[in-house]
């Protein structure tokens, strides 16, 4: 980052966490324009920083540090034998195609998601307002990856693009075909992607060892942590 640009920063007031339920969380939030645009925000991707929508953000909770920035280093990323096997089983029984624009399917699709998978969450009961204000963003391109069963879409991952990088901001799928790692399957779908255009990492947000629904993205190797400031080989 160019340190001689200085960056102002807001903070959250402390809410309660919406991943571990004893914790409250604060956030850093990018105040400035100049932050709004791939080259600057790949920047701050790099250090630890995501995007909801149009904000920018960094979780800054002082009595927390279990939200853990993981990127795939993705020429380098060689599958595990379970991984293999659903590269292997999605080859022979879906189809995957690419959009860069936002379709009316996909709400349909997240809707149904949302409601079976996660109607304990912050994200119930879905909304379009709420869905497209958390997963669309008006300076940024985005890729959805779509995966398809025949004529019926099943799993979308939107995609951020970046000069060097691409970011996972969130799989949505369809409940009735869980049982195939489906969420898996896009990530790997996603390093393929980044494989095809030479970009060198796939950012996969925050891993949370103690959350059950946050402690997968550690599963794809290599990758690395970023803790302390700086980005750690694991």
């Amino acid at each position: 980052m160019n340190t001689k640009i200085p960056i102002r920063l807001g903070l959250s007031q402390p809410l309660p966490c919406s991943y571990l339920p004893e914790q409250n969380e604060q956030l850093l939030v990018a105040m400035d324009e100049i932050c709004f645009n791939p080259i600057y925000f790949e920047q701050l991707l790099a250090m630890g920083f995501r995007r909801s929508g149009d904000q920018v953000y960094r979780p800054h909770c002082p009595s927390c540090q279990k939200c853990k920035p993981l990127r795939v280093l993705c020429s380098l990323f060689s599958p595990s034998k379970s991984q293999k096997r659903k590269i292997n089983y999605a080859k022979n029984h879906y189809q995957v195609k690419y959009s860069h624009i936002v379709k009316d399917e996909y709400f349909t699709l997240y809707d149904r998601y949302i409601r079976v998978r996660h109607n304990d969450g912050s994200m119930y009961p879905p909304d379009k307002k709420q869905y497209e204000s958390f997963l669309l963003c008006s300076w940024l391109p985005i890729t959805y990856i779509e995966l398809w069963c025949e004529d019926k879409l099943i799993a979308v991952a939107v995609t951020d693009q970046l000069p060097n990088a691409m970011s996972a901001i969130y799989t949505f799928f369809d409940p009735e075909h869980q049982q195939a790692g489906l969420g898996a399957i896009m990530i790997m779908e996603q390093i393929k992607l980044c494989q095809k255009m030479s970009k060198a990492y796939l950012y996969l947000g925050f891993q949370i060892d103690e959350c059950a629904k946050m402690n997968y993205k550690n599963q794809y190797k290599p990758h690395q942590i970023f803790t302390f400031d700086h980005w750690q080989d694991n």
